[in-house]
């Protein structure tokens, strides 16, 4: 069974060389493809600069969502692997242990949970084990899922709420001191909590969507009233 892990990156040239380097070291992954979402900086050109990885580049930003179907629409694969490109502490054990559990079929999506890396990552993956980016699906599966692209950073809320509502077998690997980058260390105070607003926004407007949807199947299965 072919698995390709796929990184989708904005502006994470300063970050990104250390994961590519694990996941290309992983014994499960056969493909690595590092996705540039409309950077401004050489998050592309450091990709290239890694061997074993496909570097792909779009002109301009289309969201993680995007970048991430754009990755999956480039393989064979049977498995894909997400992985963020602001990871620390990735080794290629924990990159083996999201993809085993898929392609042994012990499950459809394995999703890691940070612990031990750092606090405030550990509490909040404790908190919203859903919204963690990292993750092995298999890749039809993930196709399938109706208008991913345009999720943007919802798109772990949105993965997650799908797999639910179509019986998919989840289950989840803890990735020991792995953490990430926070944005307020990337963009500074100001811009780093106007780019949280943003995803918090994203992810907003995939629960109102599900939301809205659950309320129109419940509506539907309503009995009609006796005249």
């Amino acid at each position: 069974m072919k698995v390709a892990c796929i990184i989708p990156a904005l502006n994470e040239a300063e970050r990104i060389t250390p994961v590519l380097e694990a996941v290309t070291a992983a014994s499960l992954v056969d493909e690595v493809l590092a996705v540039s979402d409309g950077s401004t900086d050489d998050t592309y050109e450091r990709a290239l600069q890694v061997p074993g990885v496909k570097a792909l580049k779009l002109e301009q930003n289309i969201g993680k969502a995007g970048a991430m179907r754009h990755g999956a629409e480039r393989t064979d694969a049977d498995v894909v692997l997400f992985v963020d490109a602001d990871l620390q502490g990735l080794a290629p054990a924990h990159v083996d242990a999201m993809v085993s559990p898929v392609i042994t079929d012990a499950s459809d999506m394995c999703v890691g949970i940070f612990r031990g890396g750092r606090a405030l990552t550990d509490l909040a993956q404790k908190i919203a084990p859903v919204i963690s980016g990292q993750r092995a699906i298999r890749r039809e599966m993930f196709l399938s899922v109706p208008e991913i692209s345009r999720v943007r950073m919802g798109v772990e809320i949105a993965l997650t709420r799908w797999a639910r509502d179509n019986g998919v077998r989840v289950s989840t690997v803890v990735l020991d001191g792995v953490t990430h980058t926070m944005k307020e260390e990337k963009l500074g105070p100001v811009r780093g909590f106007a780019s949280r607003l943003v995803m918090y926004a994203d992810i907003g407007r995939v629960l109102l969507g599900a939301s809205r949807s659950g309320e129109r199947r419940s509506s539907r299965k309503q009995p009609r009233a006796e005249r």
